[in-house]
Order: C-alpha cells, then sequence, then structure tokens
C-alpha cells in the first residue's frame, strides 16, 4: 500500500508538470508574438511566380516581416493552388485564408462601388488612373466590403485591357459584330462588349487559349502579357490597342484579421502595401514592354485605333451608372482628378 502510494504521488506530480508545461506554450503562441513566437498569415492567388504581382507580394511579406519585427509573416500560396478566385474569396470569407490578390471586377458583387473600375473609358490617361488610385476616392471603396467580410490594401496595376482577336483587327466597334470575345464574369464588361456589337462569353481564364484554339470564341480582351505569359499570342495574332478599361488588382484582407492586428502592426501593413505598389510599378511597366516585345516574335501584330468611336458606343453605360447617387458621386470625383 506504501509503494501504491508513493506511485500515485509520483504520477500527480509528472501530470501537473506536463499541465503547466502546456499552459506555458499555449499563453506564448496566444500573446502575439511573445517569447519569439509570430502571428503567419496566408495569402493565397492564382498567379504564377514569375509574375510581377507574386514579385510585388513577396515584397510586401518582406516588409511586413520587417516592419513588425517578426511578429507577423505573410506565407504565400502561388499558382492557385488553394483554389481560383471565387474559391480564395469564399475562403477568406469563411476565415481559412487571410489574404488574396484579385481583379477588381471579380468585386463587383460584393460592392456596387467596384464596378466603377470596369466602366470603360473612366480613366482619361494612365497618369489619371494613378492618381485616383492614390487618392481618397479608392480607400473609401477599399472600406465598401467592411460589412462582407474584408477589406482592401492596395491596389496593383493590371494594364490597360484591348481586345485581340484570332485573325481579324478590331479598328472600329463594327468589327466586334458577329465575333464573340471572352469577358471576365463581370456584368460591367458583359455590358460593353454587347454595347461594342460583340458577343461577350464569360470564362475562367485558364481556359481562353483551348477556347481560341478550338474557336470556341474568336478573341478576349486583356492587357498585353496575356499573349506571352498565357500563351495566347500563339493563337491570337491582331492586338488593338482600344484600352478601353483600366481595372486594377486589389490586394485584400479579411476584416478579422484586420482587426486582430496592432495599430502599430496596421501602421507596418500599411507602409509595406504602399511600398510593393511602388515596386510594383517600376518592374510592371518592364513586364509590359518585354512582352510587346515577345508577343511580336510569335507574329502578334499590334494596332493603334481612334478610340473615338469606341468611347462614344459606351456612352449608354456611363448615363446608367449615373442613376445610381452613390457611383455617381464617385463617377464626379474620378473626373475632379482629371491632370
Amino acid at each position: 500500500m506504501q509503494k501504491l502510494g508513493l506511485w500515485s504521488l509520483l504520477l500527480i506530480g509528472s501530470l501537473l508538470m506536463l499541465a503547466g508545461c502546456g499552459s506555458s506554450d499555449s499563453e506564448a503562441s496566444s500573446d502575439g508574438g511573445s517569447g519569439g513566437d509570430s502571428q503567419e498569415l496566408r495569402l493565397a492567388h492564382n498567379l504564377s511566380e514569375d509574375h510581377p504581382v507574386h514579385k510585388a507580394l513577396e515584397k510586401f511579406a518582406s516588409g511586413v516581416d520587417e516592419k513588425t519585427n517578426g511578429e507577423v509573416t505573410v506565407k504565400i500560396f502561388a499558382n492557385g493552388v488553394l483554389g481560383s478566385e471565387k474559391e480564395v474569396l469564399e475562403q477568406l470569407q469563411s476565415g481559412a485564408i487571410d489574404m488574396t490578390k484579385v481583379s477588381a471586377g471579380a468585386l463587383e458583387s460584393f460592392s456596387n462601388e467596384y464596378s466603377v473600375f470596369s466602366l470603360p473609358y473612366i480613366f482619361k490617361s494612365k497618369d489619371h488612373y494613378r492618381k485616383v488610385m492614390e487618392s481618397d476616392v479608392v480607400q473609401e471603396i477599399y472600406q465598401s466590403t467592411e460589412d462582407k467580410g474584408f477589406v482592401g490594401l492596395t491596389y496593383f496595376d493590371s494594364g490597360a485591357r484591348s481586345f485581340y482577336t484570332k485573325d481579324t483587327p478590331i479598328q472600329t466597334p463594327a468589327d466586334l459584330e458577329g465575333l464573340k470575345i471572352r469577358v471576365m464574369d463581370s456584368p460591367t464588361a458583359i455590358q460593353m462588349v454587347e454595347l461594342l456589337g460583340g458577343t461577350p462569353t464569360p470564362m475562367p481564364y485558364g481556359e481562353i487559349y483551348t477556347a481560341l484554339q478550338q474557336g470556341v470564341v474568336d478573341g478576349a480582351e486583356s492587357n498585353p502579357t496575356a499573349l506571352t505569359t498565357g500563351k495566347h499570342g500563339e493563337v491570337a495574332k491582331a492586338f488593338s490597342r482600344n484600352e478601353h478599361t483600366m481595372i486594377p488588382d486589389i490586394a485584400i484582407i479579411s476584416k478579422q484579421t484586420w482587426d486582430s492586428l496592432s495599430d502599430e502592426q496596421k501602421t507596418a501593413f500599411e507602409e509595406a502595401a504602399k511600398e510593393a505598389t511602388e515596386y510594383h510599378t517600376e518592374i510592371w511597366n518592364k513586364a509590359m514592354e518585354e512582352a510587346v516585345a515577345e508577343a511580336k516574335e510569335m507574329g502578334v501584330e499590334f494596332n493603334d485605333v481612334d478610340k473615338e468611336p469606341f468611347i462614344e458606343a459606351v456612352q449608354p453605360m456611363h448615363e446608367e451608372f449615373k442613376q445610381d447617387n452613390r457611383i455617381a458621386e464617385i463617377m464626379e470625383q474620378i473626373k475632379s482628378l482629371t491632370e
């Protein structure tokens, strides 16, 4: 009986020691980085690791690590390994991931304010576009999805979008008549192509090459990098620079994650995001030049066009957008920033 009592005491003592160790570990991991621990955030996107946006996101992650002294780190999942843009957005809302990068066009269904970016010819020039994107107007749009569980953090230039086709240059809106044109699954993009006389065909970006090859669509609309990184220049040989839209990519963060950060950490995130955007602007301009040169080597012909007939054809969209008071207000603010 005495031996049994001794073993019981030893066993109880051991269990108490283990419980104490477990409690200590739990406290260390939950108090935001004390004791050398860090909070790791998950950022997912569907672009390749050699894409300028991915490189800019790496710059952002590095900046966050440095500016928070390692209290917060960002792990990036590229190449769509965690799902499509739509799937990743759903994961972000459910809390499975913390951040992502999506086209502003994909955010229209969450906030009507984002549809302004898809309105053709809302920006008068590339300088006007950048002036708007750096303004308070966009900061307000970033907050418009707060009730949907996420907010915008920064933007990345995705270039001016133009039409490219298998063989027929689009010199005027009349040239789109009877052509099936791939567009993003965006109500604004669909309406634009309809007004210009084409037949809009929404489909995922990854399906465009095969669709062009098999004649499912006659063309698409994007920036010149689609010809090279997407290999669309192998089947589409006419790129017409009508530059109907300049739709930015938006880096967004879960509202729950954002609220979990301290004020100092939020400031670090904002600074890192700004630096990432500046870095992206530098490498994006170079990437665009290289894409055009490479596409020409693939046999793609670039055509400059008179934009006025295109601008006139989509004016009904501008009038329709103005029927929404909030959108009309944003449009007026954008117009006021014209250089």
